[in-house]
């Protein structure tokens, strides 16, 4: 949903326009979809990272649009909230140092950005909630100035037609209620693109949802909310709580909600376009001038705009992405269960996780989708988010098994054949993955740091803030958080 929309007001006469356009549109993909006109020689992957901003003290800072102003680089951007920014790293393929590359890139911008951002009052920070949030940051007037946040909180507002009611059982309880979106803007997460051939893109969608618990496990870094502790990955309830269109009522006649692990399996790309077209009312409904029957039949590529932009407003746990790039329309599977940190180096080493993963499980001659139901799926995400490496996750073969043994028995040795079979060097290989493997040995997750540390400072807010400055100093450094102090 990263495109730049105006202020606006929408009529009726808007929203049936826009019903009719995307309707056009998915039989549009349906016809490119046929005709195989998309992009598939070149798979490339890619990167989109969330970061927090807090001041001297660790407390949120206010202050994106100074931070953006003093960084001044294209590739960083506004997200949701004024305590929040987001940085886009180029597409690459993988191959050979192509992880090693892609951690440089990310730490050389993220080093400048820094020095820049220090200038102005706002120190970044990686992680998946900034523990010193309170709920009074957390208002209408916290959101980014850019139009598209107003416009989208008044939109999601206008269809619940009440306050949004967030409730997280865990360690301790939250209940509270929020008038506006901007709970959302305390999750922050690390988005991981993988472009896919349209023949190949069911296969891999089910290998993502499959093993979207154990990513979640492995990598849990959100363990605080207003300052209490709550899920290993709280991020995973908050969002789904903080977009959520329903009130009660919808909820209990079984309307699908807007953050979406899904409800099966699929066997196109297609299903989830239409599943999104069928299921979900427009927030959004701006029409643009293009006619994308009238593009295909001149032989050009369509944008799509109203698809891809409703498309934007669906939040699912692995979302389909269609672009154009250079007049080729490719498709991705764009990853969005991890959270943020707490390094460069964990991100990377879950980026090569995933990525190896995704190389074998979806051409396995018996995919795990096959040997597993959809639910099983859904209840480890649930379940890793909850308890992070403690949790029970279902894996064929195993059964119910702790998340480390599921991971170290049966996801590693298959993300080291994947990146293998990607062409990556060896001795990064086994560097990041080694990074996973002591996660997994040492119990050593970004949330078991920051709850150990803000235990053995005594808890309240005070341990809150002077564990996230610990923790911006460890993160600087650049060593796995399984070495952390």
């Amino acid at each position: 949903m990263g495109r730049d929309v105006p202020a606006i007001a929408f009529t009726r006469e808007d929203r049936r326009r826009y019903r009719d356009k995307v309707r056009r549109s998915l039989d549009v993909l349906a016809q490119m979809l046929r005709e195989s006109r998309f992009e598939v020689e070149r798979p490339q992957v890619g990167l989109e990272i969330e970061l927090n901003l807090v001041d001297s003290r660790g407390e949120p800072a206010m202050k994106n649009a100074e931070v953006l102003a003093a960084i001044a680089e294209p590739d960083w951007a506004t997200e949701l909230g004024q305590f929040n920014v987001e940085i886009n790293i180029p597409p690459q393929g993988l191959s050979g140092d192509s992880f090693a590359r892609l951690e440089e890139s990310v730490r050389r911008r993220l080093n400048r950005a820094r020095e820049r951002a220090e200038r102005v009052g706002g120190h970044l920070m990686l992680v998946g909630i900034l523990p010193t949030l309170r709920e009074p940051d957390l208002s209408e007037g916290t959101l980014s100035a850019n139009p598209r946040y107003k416009l989208l909180n008044e939109q999601i507002f206008a269809a619940r037609g009440e306050d949004l009611h967030i409730v997280i059982e865990g360690v301790d309880r939250l209940d509270t209620y929020a008038d506006s979106i901007t709970p959302e803007a305390a999750c922050t997460s690390v988005q991981l693109h993988l472009q896919v051939a349209p023949s190949a893109f069911a296969d891999h969608w089910n290998a993502a949802q499959a093993i979207a618990g154990p990513q979640v496990a492995v990598a849990a870094n959100s363990p605080y909310l207003f300052g209490r502790q709550l899920w290993r990955e709280t991020r995973i309830s908050l969002f789904e709580q903080a977009t959520d269109t329903r009130p009660e009522e919808l909820k209990a006649q079984g309307v699908r909600p807007r953050v979406w692990f899904g409800e099966r399996w699929i066997t196109s790309v297609f299903d989830l376009f239409e599943e999104n077209v069928r299921y979900f009312p427009a927030l959004l409904p701006i029409c643009e001038e293009e006619d994308p029957r009238a593009v295909l039949d001149a032989g050009g590529m369509p944008l799509l705009h109203e698809l891809t932009l409703h498309n934007g407003t669906v939040y699912r746990w692995n979302r389909p992405v269609y672009a154009v790039a250079g007049g080729v329309p490719h498709l991705r599977v764009e990853n969005r269960v991890l959270p943020a940190g707490p390094t460069v180096a964990d991100i990377v080493a879950n980026a090569a996780f995933y990525y190896g993963l995704m190389r074998v499980l979806p051409t396995a001659e018996r995919p795990v989708w096959t040997r597993m139901s959809f639910a099983a799926a859904e209840d480890n995400l649930r379940n890793a988010a909850r308890f992070g490496l403690d949790a029970n996750l279902y894996w064929p073969g195993l059964g119910e098994a702790p998340a480390s043994e599921v991971i170290l028995r049966r996801l590693l040795p298959l993300a080291y054949e994947g990146l293998d079979l990607w062409g990556v060097d060896p001795a990064e290989r086994d560097r990041l993955l080694g990074v996973i493997e002591r996660r997994c040995v040492t119990g050593r997750t970004g949330s078991a740091w920051q709850v150990d540390t803000a235990r053995s400072l005594g808890g309240g807010h005070e341990a809150l803030r002077r564990m996230t400055l610990r923790y911006v100093e460890h993160m600087h450094t650049n060593e796995p958080v399984h070495l952390w102090d």
